[in-house]
């Protein structure tokens, strides 16, 4: 059951609105269920609407009309209260009892109080009723309505639970607010597919992902083509800046500003400060001769790995951290997600960009983020967007597959993180995100997934048998998954044999990917190694380009324990080839 407040200052305008047709026909049978004193006027039950709409209006103003200049410029108070989708159908005589209960823990009408304000409660659908009130008191004072949206709900979470109903997460006070009605059917009449506020929101998290300063956050700004103004103190400094879409415009043709604490609460300027304060960390480039990362993948490829296994690190302190230190690095992850989402390839951009949306709920509860280090996410994050757009194909594909593949895991992390806490909004949020990145993830995967799938169908049968037997003693509670003819198995396959050729020891590398974090969330097992020993290895993400040739003549290394708090995750010394020998350099086909 969700209530929505809002204010106004025409009563008669808001009733014709109620009980007419609505803006696209969808009032039906409009009339009362419920009245201050059960005695009201009903337009949609009398032979004269107009008249007795009248009548209700005078009836609901009588007391602001006596209150003269002490009444509030906005008099109207409207509180909609809608059932969730398979809930039951109520009764007038139920509404009637809800509507009651409403304006009762709201204060706008206390039980046993003769001078409450003045309310009805109208239906004109089946699954929800409008309450209006006018918030003059009996006595002429206004109400005291503190914190009403917030009692509203707690009430309707009672209501749920005795009524058998659906019960819907509990906010926290920590969401950013919804857009108004008119908002929304302004969207619809222009032609938008979401409101200005929404709009206005995704554009200015995506303009602070990674920003290293306050100047380069408000050019980012002007650069998505948005309207931006800056509000100064008496000395010249900024104190807050507010952003309007172009062509966006009020009834007297003025554009609609939005201050960046409207859009959400972690997007005023003193926030976006705080996050500026945590820096970033300025890479330098991999040379030809430091033997590292190959200098011939393109800039968005490079970016992506790198940030993969800055999200193993994150998702290693979310499952460890249970204070400030986590949340902070919650609004890094929400930081590194808006990267993404606006740099992705075509046909996962939809995906990832509902992920951001999503997540972005995520990022805020009641747990005051620490001054904590989020220089290595927002760092990935500046890369990836000074990386610019990857392409959906060759390695800048198969490192978005790489980077979503454990991006998944982080976000399942964050979910059992707010989930262990209480925090019910933010948790399914996380987990929302999670299967718009699963869903990403199916898209960008497809292509490397199945060529490796191919490849370890191709290597020869003593070769296939040598790495299964890798696998299950590895991994001794998946060897249904080792003995399945699915690619993913043969995709691990394929990467193992590619391990070995680069020079390492399988079985090692193998462990080592295993002992980075847990794998009982991954929707596959197999899926989530294959990245991992990819990256460790320095493989190619993409296996048109992974090394061919095999090298013979190197004695197998043994294994030694794995830190899994290193930040970048490399191979350990053992398992790294000896420097003695010289790698062979990758070929393309």
């Amino acid at each position: 059951m969700v209530p929505d407040i809002g204010r106004g200052s025409r009563t008669h305008g808001l009733l014709v609105y109620l009980y007419g047709p609505g803006r696209r026909e969808e009032h039906t049978d409009a009339h009362l269920v419920g009245s201050w004193d059960g005695f009201a006027p009903d337009p949609g039950r009398d032979s004269d609407p107009k008249v007795t709409l009248a009548r209700l209006t005078a009836a609901l103003d009588l007391r602001v009309k006596q209150a003269g200049d002490r009444a509030p410029a906005k008099h109207v108070w409207h509180c909609s209260v809608r059932t969730a989708p398979g809930d039951r159908r109520f009764s007038d005589e139920e509404w009637n009892a809800i509507a009651q209960r409403i304006v009762h823990a709201t204060g706008i009408a206390p039980d046993g109080d003769p001078d409450g304000c003045r309310w009805i409660a109208v239906r004109h659908a089946e699954d929800h009723i409008h309450i209006v009130a006018t918030l003059v008191r009996g006595d002429l004072r206004n109400p005291r309505l503190n914190y009403d949206f917030n009692k509203a709900q707690a009430e309707c979470r009672r209501i749920e639970k005795e009524m058998g109903l659906r019960l819907l997460n509990a906010g926290d006070g920590t969401a950013a607010k919804n857009p108004s009605s008119a908002e929304k059917f302004k969207a619809e009449r222009t032609g938008r597919s979401a409101t200005a506020r929404e709009t206005l929101r995704e554009a200015v998290r995506r303009a602070a992902a990674g920003a290293a300063t306050e100047e380069e956050f408000f050019d980012r700004l002007t650069e998505a083509g948005l309207r931006m103004k800056t509000r100064t103190a008496p000395s010249g400094d900024a104190i807050g800046y507010n952003v309007a879409l172009p062509g966006d415009r009020n009834r007297h043709g003025e554009p609609v500003w939005y201050p960046g604490s409207k859009l959400a609460p972690d997007l005023s300027l003193p926030q976006i400060r705080l996050r500026l304060a945590s820096g970033t960390v300025e890479r330098t480039k991999p040379s030809s001769a430091s033997g590292g990362e190959r200098t011939d993948w393109s800039p968005p490829a490079r970016e992506r790995r790198e940030a993969t296994g800055v999200a193993e690190h994150a998702a290693v302190l979310l499952d460890r951290d249970n204070g400030g230190q986590a949340a902070a690095q919650l609004v890094g992850v929400g930081e590194l997600l808006d990267a993404v989402a606006q740099t992705s390839p075509a046909a996962t951009r939809a995906e990832l960009a509902a992920a951001a949306r999503a997540f972005e709920r995520a990022t805020r509860s009641h747990v005051r983020a620490a001054r904590a280090d989020t220089r290595a996410l927002r760092s990935a994050a500046r890369g990836i967007v000074q990386a610019g757009g990857a392409l959906g194909r060759g390695e800048d594909g198969g490192t978005t597959a790489m980077l979503v593949s454990t991006l998944v895991l982080l976000t399942l992390a964050a979910a059992r993180w707010h989930s262990a806490r209480g925090h019910a909004q933010q948790a399914h949020a996380s987990r929302q995100a999670a299967e718009h990145l699963r869903a990403a993830y199916r898209q960008a995967a497809a292509t490397p997934m199945r060529v490796l799938g191919e490849q370890g169908r191709a290597l020869s049968e003593a070769d296939r048998r040598t790495h299964k037997t890798t696998i299950r003693a590895a991994l001794p509670d998946q060897e249904l998954r080792v003995d399945s003819t699915s690619s993913t198995t043969d995709a691990l396959i394929a990467t193992l044999a590619q391990v070995e050729r680069a020079g390492y020891d399988p079985e090692a590398l193998l462990q080592q990917a295993i002992a980075m974090r847990e794998l009982d969330t991954a929707a596959d097992v197999n899926d989530v190694l294959v990245w991992r020993l990819r990256r460790i290895a320095r493989l190619p993400a993409h296996p048109d380009d992974a090394p061919r040739r095999p090298q013979t003549g190197r004695a197998r290394p043994t294994k030694t324990p794995f830190n899994p708090i290193s930040e970048r995750n490399e191979p350990s010394a053992a398992v790294r080839p000896a420097a003695s020998e010289p790698r062979s350099r990758p070929t393309r086909r």
